[in-house]
């Protein structure tokens, strides 16, 4: 039978990389919170506008997604997901409607009003990734770097 690998040394290097990594995505979310908050948007409403625009596996004539896709997009169980969905609703950010394939079904489509919001949270984040370009790809370089330590 055969052993498995023995586990890989790491360095202080593979330390500092991985710090250095999840500090550039506790910025990006701290930028992305108070980026919400600036329209008044918890961050997890921010996602699940996201979700609902962003996600492409959306079939020919659905314009929105099902509550357990957007429980499993935003990785929160689908009681939460409808808490949530019923929370963007009161807030004129989503309506819920028929599937055209199947009526037992709805969809959560997003308002014009969170189409507006989106746009902005949207391009904003775009902005900040576009300046975090160069470092995100240093430390994704070194990630890939197999030469034994980052």
């Amino acid at each position: 039978m055969k052993q498995p690998p023995p586990p890989t040394q790491l360095t202080s290097t593979d330390y500092e990389l991985l710090a250095d990594f999840r500090y550039a995505l506790r910025r990006f979310a701290a930028f992305s919170e108070n980026a919400a908050a600036g329209l008044d948007l918890m961050p997890q409403q921010h996602q699940a506008l996201l979700a609902i625009k962003g996600t492409r596996k959306n079939a020919p004539g659905r314009r929105g997604l099902y509550v357990g896709e957007i429980a499993e997009r935003l990785l929160i169980r689908p009681h939460t997901a409808a808490e949530l969905v019923g929370r963007l609703a009161r807030l004129d950010l989503v309506s819920r409607e028929a599937d055209p394939e199947d009526g037992r079904r709805v969809e959560v489509v997003l308002t014009a009003r969170a189409e507006r919001m989106l746009e902005d949270l949207s391009a904003s984040h775009l902005e900040e990734l576009r300046a975090m370009r160069p470092l995100l790809t240093r430390l994704l370089t070194r990630i890939g770097d197999d030469s034994g330590s980052a």
